[in-house]
């Protein structure tokens, strides 16, 4: 049976996502990988991994629930804890808590159990680029040119667990994901940690204008990138950049959830 990795495409950046997905799988020998556009739960269902693209995070939740997509998306991510990344609006989408959000305004999926803070770095005239290091591609892998449009950072990293994060739900202008609990083969990936995987100057991002490139500074900064268990976000749109190695090194993280998955049953 061919991989099938899905792109959910209710609205945002999903093309220039499959267009990476694809370059990536030639450059890594993923021959009889398929990656196609994510907008029923059939569509879904056939998914082996799942990217939530770049764009806006309201816009992206109200068609979910519309399309009767919303649940199915929590199964996906919180129950069967299917690998899964989310940029930018994704990363939102995913967190367990966001902030500065009006209850009601949006609905979560959930999956990281970290909270948000919505458009960190201002308004779409604020956005800018600029060498991201990322030590999870590789020891001296050059920097990668990430790419920041009205980004969310995540501000807090909450207390692993597998109910509702109530003190969360407390906060004022602050939404929390409904709680789902993961399936006993699975319950591992959903108790493991949350682990920082990219950071960026606070000062430096402030800084910035439109175009202008960056490069942060070795002091410790806003975190940009996170990993727990199958589930991967990261502030930044590098499907917005034509460089395809975050891509290449996700396409590794689906084939190693699928082996797990074939040694649990064998």
């Amino acid at each position: 049976m061919p991989v099938t990795v899905g792109v959910l495409a209710l609205q945002g950046a999903f093309v220039e996502h499959i267009k990476l997905l694809k370059t990536a799988a030639e450059q890594e020998g993923f021959a009889d990988w398929q990656f196609i556009e994510v907008r029923t739960p059939q569509e879904l269902e056939k998914c082996d991994g799942l990217v939530l693209p770049g764009g806006e995070s309201t816009t992206m939740s109200l068609v979910a629930a519309r399309s009767n997509l919303l649940e199915p998306l929590r199964e996906f991510v919180k129950v069967r804890r299917r690998p899964t990344w989310g940029t930018c609006a994704g990363l939102i989408l995913l967190a367990e808590s966001a902030n500065k959000t009006k209850k009601g305004g949006q609905e979560l999926i959930g999956g990281l159990d970290v909270r948000v803070n919505r458009n960190h770095f201002g308004r779409q005239t604020e956005s800018f680029q600029g060498p991201l290091d990322l030590p999870f591609l590789g020891e001296n892998a050059p920097p990668f040119p990430a790419v920041f449009i009205r980004a969310p950072i995540v501000e807090c990293i909450l207390p692993t667990q597998s109910g509702i994060q109530e003190e969360e739900s407390q906060r004022e202008d602050t939404i929390i994901a409904p709680s789902r609990k993961a399936r006993n083969s699975v319950a591992d990936a959903a108790n493991s940690d949350v682990e920082v995987m990219a950071t960026l100057s606070g000062p430096a991002a402030r800084h910035a204008t439109q175009g202008r490139a960056i490069s942060p500074d070795h002091e410790l900064g806003d975190v940009v990138a996170v990993r727990q268990g199958n589930v991967f976000g990261t502030s930044f749109h590098p499907e917005l950049t034509g460089d395809a190695r975050i891509h290449a090194w996700w396409l590794h993280q689906v084939e190693d959830d699928l082996k797990r998955r074939q040694k649990r049953s064998s």
